[in-house]
């Protein structure tokens, strides 16, 4: 059995991964969304680290998983808990120093140009649901340097999702190879593919 820590991205209460939590414990696995203080101006990465960190408590051995924005929060809390491994959903990757609000440029990102960029491929319940989990984001984080000077050495693995307006695939499978050196894993869905497409997903996390 494995522990499963989920990270949301910004703006987003955790709740988002329950499908997924559901299906990876219908696995006989243990999952814990981790709920961020994405709306207090008081809080940057470093508290969002904290809260991962109470999260996994004293649980050995965990795969720390983070989408979009997450992918700040997951390697800094390598040194202070037991990580067997990071997975990255439709992740941001930082490098040393940048500041996430400076990730955009300095990725050369680009959306697809459509404006339904981050709910595509939901039906209308499913995008119903989606949005019952919509939260503030404070800037608070965005504008402080990530702290760590490399990657963890942690096994890393990445799973892209083909139909992402918000990260499309190529740009995605660019700046995975660019700052990771690895080769992503890839399913179908749009950003949110945890709401629609929860036991793919789960089933690639295992």
């Amino acid at each position: 059995m494995s522990t499963f820590i989920l990270i949301p991205g910004a703006g987003c209460d955790a709740g988002y991964w329950g499908q997924v939590a559901d299906e990876l414990r219908g696995l006989g696995h243990e999952a814990v969304p981790v709920r961020l203080p994405n709306e207090d101006d008081g809080a940057g990465l470093a508290e969002y680290a904290d809260a991962v960190v109470e999260a996994i408590g004293s649980r050995r051995d965990v795969v720390v998983v983070a989408h979009s924005f997450g992918g700040f929060t997951a390697p800094l809390v390598c040194d202070r808990a037991s990580v067997e491994r990071i997975v990255l959903v439709s992740a941001m990757i930082p490098a040393a120093g940048e500041a996430p609000g400076d990730w955009w440029t300095n990725t050369a990102h680009a959306t697809s140009g459509d404006e339904d960029v981050f709910y595509n491929g939901l039906t209308a319940e499913e995008r119903v649901e989606a949005e019952l989990y919509e939260r503030g984001q404070s800037s608070t984080p965005m504008a402080r340097p990530w702290p760590l000077a490399a990657w963890p050495d942690v096994p890393t693995r990445f799973v892209l999702f083909r139909d992402d307006r918000f990260f499309p695939a190529e740009f995605m499978r660019r700046v995975v190879r660019e700052r990771l050196g690895i080769e992503p894993v890839e399913m179908g869905g749009g950003h949110m593919a945890m709401l629609s497409r929860p036991a793919e997903l789960a089933r690639l996390l295992v």
